[in-house]
């Protein structure tokens, strides 16, 4: 199983249960020629950066940005409204009523678009930004991933430790592949390297590639897992699995530079 740092959001899994501020699930990929970034010119309309969409992509899941006006599939935005106090907010799930806005899912691309006051376009002149808009977006991609991190628990497709861990590395070609590898932020060299070396070996025995992990500290995990001291998990391949790593890259993606 090949250990690797996957970089970017990913689509998002089929399982909605996480919450309310689980991120839209089941979104399904663009067309090959649309699934790059596309320049969508500087006369957009306010249409365009809203709910309807490009008219030439309104029968495919792809927004526009209302910062960059470049064209990306649903997987790859945020979505904000304007709440009934006049405020703009993210909507995580992707469920809120009314009319919807969409940025890039970067901390970068909401700068830009408070920046241009892009908001105001996009809703016509409604709605308030808060300046703490990009940290209460930060904070509810966290809760979501780590409340995708729960459900998977729930579902018993989670064991913690390093024995265990080792454990399921050396065995998953029986029959329970790992499907990601979590280090907490504060795990040891010593201990990732050896569980990232079986993780390696697993990789040359089945083929099978394996996601990991490194963002979260320890106190989100035991949050999570409802553990105590949590360095080193993995998580069995099963649909809750595929629902935490979309939703924690996509965090990470938030997060990066």
């Amino acid at each position: 199983m090949k250990v690797r740092d996957e970089a970017g959001p990913t689509g998002m899994a089929n399982d909605a249960a996480a919450g309310e501020t689980a991120v839209a699930a089941g979104v399904a990929c663009s067309a090959p020629e649309a699934a790059a970034d596309r320049p969508a010119g500087d006369a957009a309309s306010p249409e365009d950066e809203t709910d309807a969409g490009p008219a030439s992509v309104r029968r495919v899941p792809e927004r526009q940005c209302i910062a960059s006006r470049t064209v990306r599939p649903v997987a790859e935005m945020l979505r904000f409204v304007v709440a009934p106090d006049g405020r703009v907010v993210p909507d995580i799930a992707g469920r809120l009523p009314g009319r919807g806005a969409w940025v890039g899912a970067s901390r970068g691309a909401l700068a830009e678009a408070l920046k241009r006051k892009a908001f105001g376009r996009a809703f016509k002149g409604k709605g308030r930004t808060d300046p703490a808009l990009p940290e209460l977006v930060e904070q509810l991609l966290e809760k979501d991933a780590l409340a995708a991190l729960g459900l998977a628990n729930k579902a018993g497709q989670v064991v913690t430790g390093f024995m265990k861990v080792v454990e399921a590395l050396d065995t998953e070609r029986k029959g329970a592949p790992v499907h990601v590898l979590v280090h907490s932020r504060e795990a040891g060299a010593d201990g990732v390297a050896k569980i990232d070396a079986r993780a390696r070996k697993a990789l040359a025995l089945t083929g099978r590639e394996i996601a990991r992990i490194d963002s979260l500290p320890g106190v989100q995990l035991d949050l999570a897992l409802g553990r105590a001291n949590v360095v080193h998990a993995a998580l069995l391949a099963h649909p809750t699995s595929a629902g935490f790593l979309a939703r924690v890259r996509r965090l990470e993606g938030w997060r990066a530079p």
